[in-house]
């Protein structure tokens, strides 16, 4: 309909396997999960899957299987890990339930369900770290966690969070458009309570707007080659 955008792709091949629930998260930092065979029926117009309230939005959406733990992190540069379990199934029309409490201005820009690999945070100024996600305590859900990225007038607020391998790849896109693909394994690893180093040049009037991980496959060091993070081009080349 308008003013809809589509948030997530999940590949299904089994929508009755036991313990296989649909995991979702807003904006405004409320979490929802319902099992994934009440989506086995889907008509062409789609079917309800969460109740939002006035103004927020679904930002990620995740497959869980019972016993994964969950991260959500806000532009504010916080992150808060806690077990799936907190968040009871619920119908399909539900609202959901608080998973984490934003501060002013800022909103939930990312859920992560917890698998192998580093958290890269990257801010809206170019700066990002990857950090271990052992740095990041499991606590109850609804509080307003704890530092995943320092933000600051250098950094500006936080846009992207996502798991990462070693030897994955990023797509890195600013607001006018400028797209730089580098290695995962390019970019510092530091701790969470820290602002993170360079890792895309910009303008002083352009800002990072989106960023994707590409997976790591056997034979990709032999596709064409991919800027790193220390060896970026100046901004506008």
């Amino acid at each position: 309909e308008n003013g809809e955008s589509i948030t997530a792709l999940l590949p299904v091949r089994d929508f009755d396997a036991p313990g296989n629930c649909v995991f979702m998260a807003t904006a405004q930092g409320t979490v929802k999960k319902t099992t994934l065979s009440a989506f086995a029926n889907v008509r062409s117009t789609g079917i309800r899957a969460v109740t939002l309230d006035e103004g927020d939005r679904l930002v990620g959406v995740d497959l869980t299987h019972g016993g994964n733990e969950v991260m959500l992190l806000s532009s504010g540069g916080k992150a808060i890990r806690f077990h799936e379990e907190e968040v009871r199934d619920m119908g399909r029309a539900a609202a959901g339930v608080r998973g984490i409490t934003v501060g002013e201005g800022h909103r939930v820009i990312a859920l992560i369900v917890v698998r192998e690999g580093m958290v890269l945070t990257i801010s809206e100024n170019g700066y990002g770290k990857r950090t271990d996600i052992a740095e990041f305590p499991t606590k109850g859900r609804g509080g307003q966690g704890v530092i995943a990225l320092q933000v600051s007038e250098r950094n500006g607020a936080m846009v992207a969070a996502l798991q990462v391998g070693e030897r994955d790849q990023l797509v890195m896109v600013s607001r006018d458009g400028k797209l730089l693909r580098t290695r995962v394994g390019s970019i510092s690893v530091v701790g969470r309570n820290t602002q993170g180093v360079k890792v895309m040049r910009l303008r002083d009037d352009d800002a990072l707007l989106e960023v994707a991980r590409v997976a790591y496959v056997e034979g990709m060091e032999q596709e064409e080659p991919v800027a790193d993070a220390d060896t970026l081009p100046e901004p506008g080349t």
